[in-house]
Order: structure tokens, then C-alpha cells, then sequence
């Protein structure tokens, strides 16, 4: 449903952006692999089980055609050629591999954490193909204070990205999730007691629309606040003041 659903959105002309998601999309090796057939760019969430060749290793090739019987197209794996979980991955890199980075500014402070990224390729099954798939980044989040890694994503984006832009687009899926929140809290989308389909799409955009308009104010406002103040003249004396007072500054 996913896909079909940006199918039709790209299919309309409507401007495409990355597509974020948490696990439950992304552990989906097909859901991937649909979206690159869209031509989309993603950075989405796995779980620590999800298997990967890291630089430098692979399955086993197919052999070659010798001319007798079905000619061997697939992939191979044996005792010394298998795939490893990111967690394993991530668990195995050395010390300097491993960054600080801050991604945004919270409400009292600035979210920053630990996070290293090398380049993979997806072993999902790859046995049934009979080339390998392309490599992809995986990053890797440890926060501080915690045993061991914690969180974990698969990306397409280009392999000359920076990490900066990598971090803060995976992190990206919070304001997805506040939009999401704000609008069943403020506006009311979890309000629908209908049971039509149409009642409900007319209601979502109802309430798409009044939280688009405010959001726009708030931008506006937030722009506004951030224009810089006058400056008063070198003429200027606060009211009451004696001629020989000096301007405020």
C-alpha cells in the first residue's frame, strides 16, 4: 500500500523527496528494493537481526558455463562466506571509527550522539539472485551511557554524502512523528467517529489544511522574530532626559 501510494504521488507530478521510515518498513527487504524501481532515495530504519556483506566480502559467485547441462546463475554461500548482522558489524568497529555528531536544536539543549556509517550490501535472501545488490549506507547509533548500539538504518543516498546530512536526514522521521501527534491532538484527526472511507478522507484534509495554514503562521512568525531590530540614531534622547545624555545603545 506503501508503495502504491508513492507510485501514484510521483506518478502526479507531486515533488518527491527522501523517503524515511521506521522498522517496520524498512525491515522490508521488498519495500526497499520498491523503492529504488521508483527511482526515490531513502534512509529508513532496520532491526539489529538484518544481515549484511560488509566491504570486502561476498557470497560466491556462480560458476562458469562449461557448455554441459543448466548453466548455475545464482548466488552462493558456504562456512566462509555468510553475511553478518548489523549488530555484529557494528559491534566489531574500532574505536576511531565511531563520531559525535549533532543533528538539531531541541527545546533547552542540542541533540548530538554517537554514530558510525560504512558502506554494505543487503544479503536478504541474495542466494535466489544472481548478481549482487548495489551497496548501500548503513549507520549506526550508540548513545552514550548505553551497553551496546542502539538503533540502526539502511540508506541509498550518494556515497559522497556527508555525515552531518546522513545523521540529520534519518532523524528526519521526528517531525514526521510531531506532525503526526500535533495533529490528532490539536486538530482533531483522531476525532473521526464516521465509518466511510469518504467521511474520513474529507475529514483528513480538513485537518491537513487548518495544520498546513498554521504551521505557515508560525514559519511566518518565527521569520519575523528573527529580523534584525533598528538601530536608533545618534540623535535620539530617551524622553526626560538632559541634552548632555547619550544616545541608548
Amino acid at each position: 500500500m506503501a508503495l502504491e501510494q508513492m507510485w501514484r504521488t510521483k506518478a502526479a507530478g507531486v515533488p518527491v523527496g527522501i523517503v524515511v521510515a521506521d522498522a517496520g518498513y524498512g525491515n522490508e527487504c521488498l519495500f526497499r528494493e520498491g523503492l529504488e524501481a521508483l527511482g526515490l532515495e531513502y534512509a529508513v530504519g532496520v532491526s539489529h537481526p538484518t544481515t549484511v556483506w560488509a566491504a570486502g566480502t561476498g557470497p560466491i559467485p556462480a560458476k562458469p558455463y562449461r557448455g554441459i547441462g543448466k548453466p548455475a546463475t545464482l548466488l552462493k554461500r558456504d562456512a566462509n562466506h555468510q553475511p553478518v548482522s548489523v549488530k555484529t558489524l557494528a559491534m566489531s568497529l574500532p574505536p576511531q571509527a565511531w563520531r559525535t555528531v549533532t543533528w538539531r536544536e531541541a527545546s533547552n539543549t542540542m541533540l548530538r550522539s554517537r554514530f558510525a556509517r560504512m558502506r554494505v550490501r543487503p544479503a536478504h535472501r541474495d542466494y535466489w539472485l544472481s548478481q549482487l545488490r548495489d551497496e548501500v549506507w548503513l549507520l549506526v547509533e550508540w548513545r552514550k551511557g548505553e551497553p551496546e548500539s542502539t538503533k540502526y538504518w539502511l540508506s541509498n543516498l550518494p556515497a559522497t554524502i556527508k555525515m552531518e546530512e546522513l545523521v540529520a536526514t534519518t532523524k528526519m522521521r521526528w517531525r514526521i512523528e510531531r506532525d503526526y501527534e500535533e495533529l490528532k491532538q490539536e486538530f482533531g484527526l483522531g476525532h473521526y467517529e464516521g465509518r466511510g472511507w469518504r467521511g474520513f478522507h474529507h475529514h483528513a484534509t480538513l485537518c491537513i489544511a487548518a495544520y498546513g495554514f498554521l504551521l505557515a503562521q508560525r514559519l511566518r512568525q518565527k521569520k519575523a522574530r528573527q529580523r534584525p531590530l533598528p538601530s536608533l540614531p545618534e540623535s535620539y534622547r530617551p524622553r526626560g532626559a538632559s541634552a548632555r545624555a547619550t544616545a541608548c545603545p
